[in-house]
């Protein structure tokens, strides 16, 4: 036998109850005239808190309201709610239903609400069926003011899904069932996988005392939603996260406006610092959104840390495979995006180590032009510097002691990269030639010029000894370069001297020069390998070879 899933309607698959619009949409059809007394209160206090038994003591006596009028009565004001009502369903909501029907499952709306006025709605987002309550109309084909069947609320409700569980050949351990109110932990207790969405406090203690999932159809599976206040963890801390909380960094953040305002997008950026995502949480508080990002599998394994990251909207990305029974971090991210959602990425996937760190050409895994082509999203290049300075890699904690003269992180926010679509590899190269292209100056043109500077980049500042050979040619190809720059520099200021200085300087400038032909002629083999050592960097980390073997999405790490 098959499972189904059953959803609850007000504050569960509505962010709140329908009942304001299903009242509007009766008096803007001329069913009713007037609210009833007391409406305005009674709904508010809904929302806030949930269902109760003086709310369900008044909905038993709708049926009254529908007495004496014809049987069509209230199709308008249906349809005129399901217009209305259609855009208050949870953006997961939609995801999650789409899920349960290409599991095979059929998805039911069990309501207290009556049929006659929700059945619109229920259409309107693809449900299979809908159990709700019924009113009675007489032969003469006018409500009678009567009930036909069950009052679906509480343990009515449980009765009446048992009922057509029976008829449809349904299974209720393999079925779900998501509701809010403590009046159906009935049907939630029935179900093989239950859901307690948007919980009043009271199904939250239950919820919690049971370990049901506690769920929120506003964000993606997994991130936390303070239940009752219906508030979004992610989003406290990214109104927490404010420049202020920093009082040892100055930001400088520009290109916000590129930012959406709303819908689906994904934030690509380069890879400094382990303070890179606090730099990104900044800039996302700016916006006033939300955000998922995608974190490295070790981040996750760390205790207290991981659920936190997960609760705050991480995705778990297992870089080595090593968990062949872990969700795939491309879908996990691609569900938040169809969801309007923010993901923010660094294709590099780590933070580049020793020369590689003093590259202008950026080099990126193909996940994120993977996840580009699953959902479509738009691509928003960013570029940071400075949080190098604020929190080395080779620093187990960041410099919090810069009150005086803090350092400047730049963070530049770009347009909309075009995509082809048509490789992942091609799109990764466009994705990382954009990032690129916004680095702020002081990340651009870098040389590594002393082994200290080089050791910065590296896990407690240790360089690997089979790296050193390469860096130590490298440094030296590139002071003897600065050598010479001010050799000419030198050189170029001479003609301004005068005439008895000139004869003195073009002797020290011979001197000079000569030194500098000597020192050139002394090290050749060594900028022959800085040149050769450059060119073979890229060689043992490519665009290619990411696409192709082992690196298959970027994190943020």
């Amino acid at each position: 036998m098959a499972g189904a899933a059953f959803f609850d309607l007000d504050r569960t698959l509505l962010r709140k109850a329908s009942g304001p619009a299903l009242s509007r949409a009766m008096r803007e059809s001329g069913v009713v005239s007037s609210k009833l007394p007391g409406e305005s209160v009674l709904f508010w206090w809904m929302n806030a808190f949930g269902e109760t038994l003086g709310s369900i003591a008044l909905a038993r006596q709708a049926v009254l309201v529908a007495a004496g009028k014809p049987g069509g009565a209230f199709d308008d004001a249906a349809r005129r709610a399901a217009q209305s009502l259609v855009d208050q369903i949870g953006p997961f909501a939609k995801i999650l239903i789409a899920q349960h029907h290409e599991a095979g499952r059929k998805v039911v709306m069990a309501t207290t609400t009556p049929h006659h006025l929700i059945k619109p709605l229920a259409d309107a987002l693809g449900f299979d069926d809908v159990i709700a309550t019924r009113y009675q109309v007489g032969d003469d084909g006018l409500y009678n003011g009567k009930q036909d069947g069950r009052f679906v609320w509480s343990w009515g409700k449980l009765a009446s899904v048992k009922e057509w569980a029976r008829e449809h050949d349904i299974d209720l351990s393999e079925s779900f069932a998501y509701s809010d109110s403590i009046y159906d932990v009935p049907l939630l207790g029935a179900v093989g996988n239950p859901g307690a969405v948007n919980p009043d406090p009271r199904l939250l203690v239950v919820a919690i005392a049971k370990r049901w999932p506690i769920l929120s159809f506003e964000a993606p599976p997994g991130t936390l939603t303070f239940p009752v206040v219906n508030l979004e963890a992610r989003r406290l801390a990214m109104m927490l996260t404010r420049p202020e909380t920093f009082p040892y960094v100055r930001f400088e953040i520009n290109g916000l406006e590129n930012i959406p305002a709303e819908g689906a997008a994904i934030l690509a950026g380069n890879h400094r610092s382990y303070f890179d995502m606090a730099t990104m949480a900044v800039v996302m508080g700016r916006t006033g959104r939300g955000a998922s990002f995608l974190a490295k599998r070790e981040l996750f394994d760390v205790p207290l840390l991981g659920p936190v990251l997960r609760m705050l909207g991480g995705v778990r990305v297992d870089r080595d495979k090593r968990d062949p029974d872990a969700a795939d971090p491309l879908e996990e991210a691609a569900v938040a995006l169809a969801g309007g959602d923010l993901v923010g990425v660094m294709p590099q996937g780590t933070i580049p180590r020793g020369l590689d760190f003093f590259s202008d050409t950026l080099e990126g895994y193909p996940g994120t032009a993977r996840l580009a082509a699953m959902s479509k999203a738009p691509v928003i290049p960013f570029a940071v510097s400075g949080t190098e300075v604020v929190w080395p890699r080779s620093s187990s904690t960041p410099n919090v002691l810069s009150f005086r003269n803090p350092p400047k992180i730049t963070v530049n926010i770009g347009t909309p990269v075009d995509l082809a679509y048509d490789s992942e590899e091609a799109d990764t190269e466009r994705i990382m030639a954009a990032i690129s292209r916004i680095l702020p100056d002081d990340a651009k043109g870098l040389k590594a010029t002393s082994i200290d500077q080089v050791a910065s980049t590296y896990p407690g500042g240790r360089i690997p000894q089979q790296d050193l050979p390469d860096i130590e040619r490298a440094i030296a190809a590139n002071t003897a370069k600065g050598r010479k720059a001010t050799a000419k520099k030198a050189t170029a200021k001479a003609p301004a001297k005068k005439a008895t200085a000139k004869k003195t300087t073009a002797k020290k400038t011979t001197a000079k020069k000569t030194t500098a032909k000597k020192t050139a002629a002394k090290t050749p083999a060594k900028k022959t390998t800085a040149k050769r050592t450059a060119a073979n960097t890229p060689a043992k980390k490519t665009t290619t070879k990411k696409t192709s073997t082992r690196k298959t999405t970027g994190d943020a790490s």
